[in-house]
This record gives structure tokens, sequence and C-alpha cells, in this order.
């Protein structure tokens, strides 16, 4: 049904008002339907309600309304019989879900006049939703974007993932250390979710392969013992911006198939009535486990198997309602593996096809090849994933087998084809990595499986042609495809900034956040003293927010005047969040030695996690935490330079972040990010890029244009022709006095009074480990970039006017365009509206 009503984000009447299509029916008195959720779902008195309440309460009034856009969604999809994207991926980075639910519904007002005519505060009440803990980084950031276009867009699709009970973990800093605490995300449940038990999927896992034979006399191999563990499932629906879709996340939780022991309860052993039940449990419990350890490996293996194993049985399900047979399963269903992690989805397919269908061998092997896609998401050849051989017979002694016909099938029939007689290619290409312990490449298997294999960004893709798949790409020159990331444009910026959207409706209209390519015609007022001057007071608004935040969660004042320098993103070496800190201590020094220094102020504003394991990236972190604590308190800089490292880095942390920010950080060693999001959450908010020429940075250069970027730093060709020469950091070191004082600086008492030896990890990686990622290469040309930046933010009119360009000038950018491309070159899928 069609309405009047608008998807801004303010509580005022739109400019020039115009209407938005299929938006959701308010259907009578939201007021009451909040009322009525408080009271007879979750027994509260309005009187005595607390916030949380409230929140919950207005979750479920909303549900209900995009429950009937859901119902009518699968129906249509349903009886139409439409072939359907199928998503699989470790992690969604989902973020807060009300407020961008409101906002792709059209409900945004009606929702905040209810909670206002209550007599609560509707800022207040979202505020009380957590971030969902299903995701890390960018990867499941992206796959959170991809399921908002993908309902936008009128796409069928369904995600699947892990119900998990804890997300990575809520970061503390103690002593400037990381201080990992459970992320209980799940402690006041979740109103967006709702259970499907007659849903629920038997998984295999362990035992051991019987050996057998048909009434035919053929070898019939049979999977039996080992445990059994249920996929109970939970939907979350996922609606589109301005759509008729509601498509829905699907995230599996593991339960065991093994009732209490009630006899060893009564007989007195009440922990081992229970044990196997919750180890059983564990496989959803924990995003990511730390698999530093052989049980974590194994945890981590369990988990990716479970939940691919019950996406294929819950996808063939599906399919089976309308079918018979398995002749039009190739048409009606696309799987993407969001990398390598659902990987092992390929053999379970194989061995559902060969023994629980009795598929022969090529017919189950040609049916696996066209429906399975592959993104690949990394350039750094430690991040492929591998499993030891052990591990994988121990887990899945079937799939064991399959994956060494599939690499035998392979290797014979078309390495041998291409390369006639060559062993080493042979071995090059091999799924499985010959060593002391043979390894299985997930990525060459997802590469050989896949029907088209995608990079993220078009300098990803080329160097995945040209190092870490050419050999790949010489044996299928047609499969490697580039689809360049992109970020949805309604939560990363009519939600996170209001006031911006606002100025861009009343410029361009309304229609721009689903032709996202209209953002160009802001250009137009790019040299308008008045948009000029209301652009950059948008942004000075956002800027103190952000400075109240910080005020209010690490006790540090910051001047909203001064220029807000961001670098946010999971801290990694290659991230080189390290290369920023010695830029900082580089302008620390100069001001103690120059106070009087000609430099805008500036606050460096961080938010990172480490991965619990990863010692040095934690090192990193407590070095940015002492630095920070230092000049901070040092009276003798004049507060000219301030240092924030925000705890617990998240999406709602982000969406406070990025619309303050003035100067974008993506600074990683060229040709080691494969793409890049936050780089272009940043832009769109009118950020200004300082970059290598890395992942999507390119790409936005040739968007924003050279003279709206700050580009520095080695390109791809000159990083290798360096390695190729033999890069030694020791001298740079002894040839830059500046790079050796701030250097040596770091790694005295200095900052960690009593402990000199504090940040010796950090050096020693810097200088005797060789500097991998080229730091020390990239020093000069960074801190030249960065007096450039100083130049050109003093000048308040070029600034603006650059900024401006920024936000007109990403449109390419949007996760609305990557999906089409995904649908027009790699699923062949049609919107159905």
């Amino acid at each position: 049904m069609e309405t009047t009503g608008q998807p801004h984000v303010s509580g005022e009447t739109p400019h020039n008002q115009e209407k938005f299509p299929f938006q959701v029916e308010a259907n009578g008195d939201l007021k009451n339907d909040i009322v009525d959720q408080l009271k007879y779902t979750y027994a509260r008195d309005p009187k005595t309600a607390s916030d949380r309440d409230w929140w919950n309460s207005v979750c479920r009034a909303v549900e209900k309304k995009l429950m009937v856009r859901f119902q009518e969604t699968m129906r249509v999809q349903n009886e139409a019989d439409v072939r359907r994207v199928y998503y699989l991926s470790l992690e969604y980075l989902m973020g807060r879900l009300l407020e961008n639910n409101l906002i792709n519904t059209g409900l945004i007002d009606e929702v905040k006049t209810a909670i206002s005519e209550l007599g609560l505060d509707w800022k207040v009440i979202f505020d009380q939703e957590m971030d969902m803990g299903l995701g890390n980084g960018g990867l499941g950031r992206l796959a959170a974007c991809f399921l908002d276009s993908l309902a936008s867009l009128d796409v069928p699709a369904i995600g699947y993932g892990i119900h998990y009970q804890f997300g990575l973990f809520r970061q503390e800093f103690k002593d400037g250390h990381q201080v990992e605490r459970p992320d209980n995300w799940l402690q006041f449940g979740n109103p967006w979710e709702f259970v499907r038990p007659e849903y629920c999927q038997n998984i295999r896992i362990y035992g051991y392969v019987k050996h057998g034979f048909n009434d035919t006399g053929d070898y019939c191999p049979k999977w039996v013992g080992g445990r059994i563990i249920v996929g109970v499932p939970y939907d979350i629906p996922i609606c589109g911006y301005g759509a008729q879709t509601v498509n829905f996340l699907r995230l599996w939780e593991a339960k065991s198939s093994q009732e209490f022991d009630l006899e060893a309860f009564n007989e007195g052993g009440y922990v081992e009535a229970i044990r196997q039940k919750a180890l059983d449990e564990t496989i959803s419990k924990v995003l990511y486990p730390n698999d530093k350890t052989e049980t974590g490996k194994e945890l981590r293996l369990v988990q990716q198997y479970f939940f691919v194993s019950c996406s294929l049985k819950d996808i063939i399900r599906r399919y089976f309602k309308n079918h018979q047979d398995w002749s039009q399963f190739a048409d009606k269903v696309a799987i993407q593996l969001n990398d390598t992690h659902p990987a092992v989805a390929v053999p379970e397919l194989m061995r559902i096809l060969l023994d629980e269908y009795y598929f022969e061998w090529d017919e189950a092997w040609n049916l696996v090849r066209k429906v399975f896609s592959y993104t690949n998401h990394t350039l750094l050849p430690e991040a492929l994933e591998k499993w030891s051989v052990p591990l994988f017979e121990k887990v899945l002694p079937r799939h064991l087998q399959i994956v060494y016909e599939i690499n035998t099938q392979f290797l014979e029939k078309e390495v041998e084809a291409h390369w006639p007689g060559d062993d080493q290619m042979k071995s090059m290409l091999s799924i499985i990595e010959e060593g002391s312990v043979k390894m299985i490449r997930m990525a060459y298997l997802s590469v050989v499986a896949s029907h088209t294999v995608n990079g993220v960004a078009a300098l990803h893709t080329e160097l995945l042609k040209k190092h870490l798949f050419r050999d790949f790409h010489d044996l299928y020159p047609q499969k490697l495809q580039n689809k360049t990331n992109g970020i949805t444009p309604r939560r990363w910026l009519l939600q996170c900034n209001p006031k911006l959207t606002e100025l861009i409706n009343e410029k361009i209209g309304y229609h721009w956040p689903k032709q996202i390519e209209r953002l160009r015609e802001i250009e137009n007022f790019a040299d308008d003293p008045d948009f000029q001057h209301r652009f950059m007071e948008i942004k000075h608004q956002n800027k103190v927010q952000l400075a109240d935040y910080i005020k209010q969660t690490l006790k540090i004042t910051v001047d909203p005047a001064a220029l807000f320098d961001v670098q946010i993103k999971r801290l990694h070496e290659y991230k080189r969040q390290h290369l920023n800190l010695l830029h900082i201590l580089t302008m620390y020094r100069k001001l103690i030695h120059n106070p009087d220094m000609d430099m805008h102020p500036r606050v460096f504003i961080f938010g990172a996690k480490a991965a619990p394991g990863y010692e040095l990236a934690k090192n990193i972190i407590r070095a940015i935490n002492m630095v920070a604590d230092k000049i901070n308190n040092d009276k003798r800089i004049q507060d000219k330079i301030k240092v924030v490292f925000l705890p617990n880095y998240s999406v709602s942390l982000a969406e406070r972040i990025i619309p303050a920010s003035d100067l974008s950080e993506q600074i990683s060693t060229a040709g080691k990010e494969a793409s890049g999001t936050g780089n272009m959450k940043l832009a769109l908010n009118g950020s200004l890029t300082i970059g290598t020429l890395d992942g999507a940075n390119v790409e936005i250069m040739e968007e924003v244009g050279e003279e709206n970027i700050f580009i520095f730093g080695l390109k791809v060709e000159e990083v290798e022709a360096l390695r190729a020469r033999g890069y030694n950091p020791w001298d740079y070191y002894n040839n830059n006095p500046v790079l050796k004082a701030v250097i040596d600086w770091l790694s005295s008492d200095t900052f960690t009074p009593g402990q000199d030896d504090s940040f010796q990890p950090l050096r020693q990686s810097l200088l005797d480990h060789g500097d991998p990622f080229l730091v020390l290469a990239d020093y000069a040309s960074y801190c030249e970039a960065q007096i450039k930046v100083n130049q050109a933010y003093k000048d308040r009119q070029r600034w603006a006017r650059m900024a401006i360009l920024n936000t007109a000038r990403v449109g390419k950018f949007s996760s609305d365009r990557t999906i089409q491309e995904y649908c027009d070159d790699i699923w062949n899928i049609k919107p159905l509206v």
C-alpha cells in the first residue's frame, strides 16, 4: 500500500514532502500498540516500566507491523517458486535494528511521536538497544549491508549464520591494556528474533566411515557413530528501504540431542548429568573461539560445519516443498560463500548428493559447481584458511574422503589437461598441501568448486589474478570477477547523520537513498558559501556530540573546533595503527620543542579491537593508550594534540564517530587491504581520506578526484620492487633522525615509568623482525601528507568544498550497486516486485 510519509530522520515535516513507496501502514494507534505490548507481552505496568521495557515494547509493536509484510513476501516468493540467493556467512555485524527498521519502513516519525506522547524520550529509548553480537570486522558488516540491499532491491534472499550467545568480546582498558569481557548481548533477550523449532536440523559430527556395498555391488560408504547436534533456527526479519520485500536472516543455535541424564543426577552425578549437553551447546556459544589451541581449532571447524550443514539441509527442504526431483535445483538455488569460513559446504553438499540421494560422482559435482560462488576477502596468504588433515578426519571423516576425491579428479582431469605431465603444477594447485602435517587449502577448494570467484575491489581482484590465484586464473580465465564492496546509505547517512540528510533532502529531494547516483547533484552547491557554511556547521554539531560522548566515557575534554583525525578498524599490523602512532609522537615532539608551532589543533581518535591471541596488536593498543595519557596531560603543548582511544568499538560507536570525522585514516600497506568499507562510510559523511593506493582507496580517488584526497606512500609495484631489492628497515631508522628519535622515545620508559621494555615487541617488529608491513618505508611520505592536511584544513572554504565533493561523488560505493552487479553477473537473479 502506498501512503504519505517520508523515511527522513528528524521529527519535523520534510521539505517538499513526497510519497514514500510501499511504506508500512501504521494501522491505527501505534501508541496503544506499544502499551499493549508492554502490558500483555512483558507484563509490565506503564507506571513502573523501565526504559528497556519500553524499548522491548516499541520493538515488538514495530515487528508486529513488519510481520504483515514478511508473510506477504514469503507467500509471493513461494507461489512464484523464485530463484533465491542463499548467503552463507560466519558473521553478520548487524548493529542495532530499531532505528534502521523504522527508517526503512517509513515509520520513524510515527514511532517518535508515539513515544513522545507516552511522556518518554525517544533518544533514551532507542539507546537501550545492544549491538547484536554476531560479527567482528568488515566481513560481517559487509554481510549486514548486503542483506539490507537485497531486501531494498526486492531480491529473494536468505542469510544463514550462527546464533551466537556471546559476541567477540566487550573491550575494556586497564592500565592501557586491552581486557576482554564477555559480550552477553542476549542478556535481556532479542525482540527482533523468533524461534522456528519446526525447522530444526540434526547434524552429525565425529564418528567413522563404515565401508559397504549397495545391492548392485558398488562401493557405498556410510558415515556412522559420533554425536548428533540439533540446529535450532532463529529468524530475524530484514526489511528493505521503501521496498515491498522483507527477507530474513536465519541463525542456527546448537542444542544437544541427548536428554538430561536423570539417572546420573539422582545418583549424585550432577555435573555428569549435563556434561554432554553443555559440550554440544558450546558450538554456538562464542563468536570466533580463540584458535591458538588445538581445542579452539576443533571448535572453530565444528562451528563452520554445523552452520553450513544446517543451512544446506534447510535449503534442500525449502526446494522440495515445490519440486519432486533435483532437475531444477541449480535454477532455483544460488549459494554465496562469504570467504572460506563456509567452504566446508562444498564437501557437505557432495556428501548429501552421493550418500543420501545416490547421485553418480560426475552428476553431483556438476550440480555443486552450478550453485556455489565464492567471495575472497584477503590478499594475505597466512589469512587463507587451512585445516589439518588429522583434525578434519577426526571431525568429518566422510568429508575428508570426498575432499581427496575432489582433489584427485581436479588434478587428473583439469590440471593434467592444461599442463600435461607437470607434477610441480599439480603440487602447487593441489587442494591438499603436502608437509609434515598435510593441510586442506579451503580457498583452493572454494575456487575449484565455484562457478564464479570474485574479489572485492578492482586492485584486489587484479592482485588475485596476478599473485594469489595466478595459476587458477590461467586455468579458469573467465572465473575471477571484481565486485567492489559497498555500504548501505540508509544506515551510514540517513540513520547516523540526520542533519546532513535533511540538508541533502532540501537540495535534491528524497529519492537519492535508492538512487544514490543522484548525490552527484549536490556538486552544484560545492562552491556556494551558504551551503558550505551549513554543511560545516552540521559537521561541527556532530563533533560537539562526539566530544560530549568522549567526555562522558573517558573524562577527556576535546575541542570540537579541532581537526578530528579518525582511525577506526580492526587492529592489525597491516592496517598500520602504529604508523599513525609514530606520526602522533613526531607532532608531540615538535610541539614540545616549539609550543607555538603553526598547526591547527587536532584530536586523534582510535577505535579497534585486537584478537585475544594477537599479542603484538594488543601491544600497539597499549602503546597508543599510554602515549595518549602522556599527551593529554602535558600542559606544555597547550592542548594542540589530544589522543582518544574509545573502548569497545562497534557499529553503534561507529555511528557516533563517522559523522564527526574530518580526516579518515586509510593507511594500510599497498597490496594488503582487500577493499575496506570504513573508507566509504567516512567519505560519504564528508570526511577526507588520507591513504595509500590500496584496496578501494584507488577507486575512491578516481571518484572524488586526486585534489580531494591525500595520497601517500609506496604503490603496489613499488612495494614489490622494494621487497625484491631487499628491504632493510634499519636503513630508514639510521638515515632519518626524527624517525629514530621517536622510535627510541617510544622504547624508553617515558610512557610507562619504570617499565622500559613495555613496547619492545613493537620496536622489534619494526626493526629486528624486518618491519613486514613497511611502516618505516612509508613514514616520511605519511608525515609530508599530514602537513598538507594541516595546510588544507586551515583554509576553511577549500576544506568545505573538498568535504562536500567527497559526499557527492562516492555514490558508486552503495551496496545497492554491488548487489545489483552480483545479481546480473554471478547469481543470474531478478527482483520480485
